[in-house]
């Protein structure tokens, strides 16, 4: 049997109903709202049941290589076996951004025989969320720009309105824009720009709120721009003095309800919100979550790209404003990712080469320690097998993270499903026996933004310090003078590095980590600190994936990864 693509595994499967698939959880159609057949949202009410949560297993990887990886292909797996060895498991993951599906990534819904289906759905529009979100974002923009021509009555000063436009799409052209020309009719001219939706402050709100009146109330929190004056008498406008929130939370009101699909073997996963975690907090929202702690003995969840950024904003950030506690963690890697932090380029990888994974290794081993020695819960680390991977290299990667206290377990669930991962299952639930309530944070929310900063630095990148430009320092200071020094960090930084360079790869020491902007998410309820070169909208790449998707006369899609 020849190879087959991921597109062709997830067309040629069989999938139940979703209202069958829920009902395992105890869903009822009363439960649902159904999109078709094949896919759902759920209500609200289902996390008013006193049923108590399952265990938390959060799924996390080394930092990113063009090697790849497989963290939503190991999570889905996992679901999987997790059932296959007569444990009931659900998942919760994020949506994919149209923006990487035609730009370099391609489609995000697992890969091989450990996909979530109907996969064309998830990958494009799906239930329409991502739509919602970027109406209810462009909605405040033009409310914004409508104000200022009606007479700005709120004193905005265009030259200092924040909030920008957005768009699910790769389109550098839009980073910097002048719009409004044309005339007094046409509006105010001035400079604006886009971000791509899932960089949004409405989708971090969204992904965070826990509940319609919660979004609402975290939506009148956004700050747009700031009013007329000296700098010092500058004074911010919010969502709410343009009474925008309730239109925004209209727009959001179905989107806020998770939405379910299935496994290729049936099994139910949760799959909302996706804010990128280089520039945003990279977790799916909290209710698929809860959702998924309700519904299930197991809830596999993953944060976005590497330990460093995802995990990290997932206890420091998600965690720590929810409650909830991770009861294990899964470290996804590969031979070859390893092999490539160890200096060897792509078109080598497929060589044994002990060598470089020695070289490489200590990317892996740091996001080990990071786990185990800063937020101190029980970890595994899942290598994805690849054929190419020989058994000198599996061993030296198993003695490696052995000597740390730490099981290493080959996965083949992108080649066998569940039924390649029943290992991996075992050691997951032998990890979630263990106490987990020495769960802590990388740093306490007491302290300046600087200190915060620091302490991430050091603690979880084990650089050296963190060096804040005069601009970036000036506007720590006035964030905590206005009493916002004490909300959790998020960084916006390069996932392919620990460092704020994405050439530097492994596990360097010795270095600082420059910040560039610090700006405030009060909607969200955090601060994020720029570093590095860091683009709220990606750009295309020179042949993008768009150009290899198609859809044939029958409507079949294509080329989707």
């Amino acid at each position: 049997m020849g190879y087959k693509s991921d597109i062709e595994i997830a067309q040629e499967s069989v999938m139940e109903p979703i209202v069958k698939v829920a009902e395992r959880i105890g869903l009822s159609e009363d439960d649902l709202i159904t999109y078709g057949k094949y896919k759902a949202k759920v209500d609200l009410n289902y996390l008013n049941t006193d049923k108590p949560d399952g265990k938390l297993i959060l799924v996390t990887a080394i930092n990113p290589t063009p090697a790849g990886e497989g963290k939503t292909t190991t999570s889905i797996g996992l679901v999987d076996a997790l059932n296959k060895i007569g444990k009931k498991a659900t998942g919760a993951l994020r949506e994919p951004s149209m923006g990487p599906v035609f730009g370099v990534k391609g489609g995000a819904a697992g890969g091989g025989y450990a996909q979530v289906v109907p996969m064309e759905d998830i990958n494009l529009h799906f239930t329409g969320d991502f739509h919602a979100i970027t109406a209810a974002n462009n909605l405040l923009a033009a409310m914004i720009d409508n104000h200022i021509q009606q007479g700005n009555e709120l004193n905005i000063d265009p030259r200092k309105i924040t909030w920008k436009r957005c768009l699910d799409m790769n389109d550098r052209q839009l980073r910097s824009v002048i719009d409004g020309l044309g005339g007094r009719i046409n509006g105010v001219p001035r400079e604006d720009s886009f971000d791509i939706t899932v960089a949004s402050e409405v989708m971090a709100a969204f992904c965070l709120a826990a509940g319609h009146a919660d979004l609402k109330e975290r939506l009148s929190k956004l700050i747009i721009g700031y009013t007329y004056g000296k700098p010092s008498e500058h004074k911010p406008v919010t969502a709410g003095d343009l009474h925008a929130e309730g239109a925004m939370t209209a727009l959001l009101k179905d989107a806020l309800y998770p939405n379910i699909v299935q496994t290729l073997e049936h099994n139910p996963v949760f799959i909302h919100g996706g804010p990128f975690a280089n520039i945003a907090h990279g977790c799916n929202s909290v209710t698929a979550t809860k959702m998924a702690l309700k519904s299930a003995d197991y809830a596999v969840t993953e944060a976005g790209f590497g330990a460093d950024l995802g995990a990290e904003k997932f206890m420091d950030i998600k965690c720590r404003m929810t409650g909830l506690k991770p009861n294990a963690i899964v470290i996804v890697a590969t031979v070859r990712a390893l092999k490539y932090n160890g200096g060897v380029p792509k078109a080598q990888l497929n060589e044994e080469n002990i060598d470089a994974v020695k070289a490489g290794i200590p990317n892996l081993t740091r996001h080990i320690s990071n786990i185990k020695n800063v937020f101190h819960v029980p970890c595994v680390v899942a290598v994805n097998a690849f054929p190419t991977d020989t058994a000198r290299e599996l061993e030296l990667v198993r003695k490696t993270c052995e000597e740390m206290g730490v099981n290493v377990i080959v996965s083949e669930v992108w080649a066998k499903g569940g039924e390649g991962g029943k290992d991996l299952a075992k050691e997951v639930v032998r990890l979630c026996d263990m106490d987990n309530s020495g769960f802590t944070y990388s740093y306490e929310l007491e302290g300046s933004i600087e200190e915060k900063m620091n302490r991430i630095v050091r603690s979880v990148y084990g650089g050296r310090k963190a060096v804040f430009t005069a601009a970036a320092h000036k506007q720590a200071e006035e964030l905590e003078k206005n009493g916002y020094g004490n909300l959790p960090i998020c960084v916006a930084k390069t996932q392919y590095s620990f460092t704020d360079d994405p050439k530097v790869l492994g596990a360097p020491d010795d270095f600082d980590v420059t910040v560039r902007n610090v700006r405030l998410c009060a909607g969200a309820g955090f601060v994020v600190v720029l570093t590095g070169d860091i683009n709220t909208m990606p750009g295309l790449p020179k042949v993008p994936a768009a150009v290899n998707i198609d859809v044939d006369e029958n409507g079949k899609i294509t080329g989707l990864f």
